[in-house]
């Protein structure tokens, strides 16, 4: 804590005081304040299965595209995979997806025509609306406004899907097998199986 030295005068209290630079608080809490718990954990970068590498067919496990084959791209500097359909194939768009939540496949397409260095993590990041604070908005009466994908996102998808087809149409059957969606049947055993 910083203090100042002050000159006092007067006969009888002559001399220098020493005086803390900030006044002490005239309020303080009743009960201690929770001090939050220093963690010793520090965070690793997430270690990748030896089958994830760029260019490697994968099968989505969860959320809106589940079961859907799509081909990967890069890996972003966040964690994720940069992974896409290519959306004229199967409707999967450029999109980030958990390393957990895909089956890597052993069928590999070579993606190094394929231009994704503009692509990061903060490409796909959310943009913040403002809050629009009224009446019709507190009581649920103003319409929702319908999600419009912008004109650079639509062409940046047209190009990596360009290069893309370009590579799976050299090898036969492969756009049929990205275009079919991974389900299991009764008495599938996904263990035993080989992708």
């Amino acid at each position: 804590m910083s203090a100042i030295t002050k000159e006092i005068g007067g006969a009888n209290n002559g001399g220098k005081r020493v005086i803390p630079a900030t006044k002490a608080s005239k309020w303080y809490p009743a009960e201690d304040l929770p001090v939050p718990k220093k963690a010793r954990k520090t965070p690793r970068p997430a270690v990748l299965r030896s089958s994830i590498t760029p260019g490697a067919i994968l099968i989505i496990l969860a959320g809106r595209f589940r079961g859907k084959r799509v081909v990967l791209l890069k890996v972003l500097d966040d964690g994720t995979l940069l992974v896409s359909g290519p959306f004229k194939v199967n409707g999967v768009p450029l999109r980030r997806v958990n390393a957990r939540y895909v089956i890597a496949t052993s069928t590999i397409v070579p993606v190094e025509s394929v231009d994704v260095s503009k692509f990061t993590s903060a490409y796909f990041a959310h943009e913040k609306k403002a809050k629009k604070e009224g009446e019709a908005e507190f009581f649920g009466d103003d319409k929702k406004e319908k999600k419009t994908i912008s004109e650079s996102r639509v062409a940046d998808q047209k190009t990596v899907d360009a290069a893309l087809l370009a590579e799976i149409k050299k090898v036969p059957v492969l756009k049929a097998y990205l275009a079919s969606s991974f389900s299991l049947k009764k008495g599938d055993r996904p263990h035993l199986m080989k992708f």
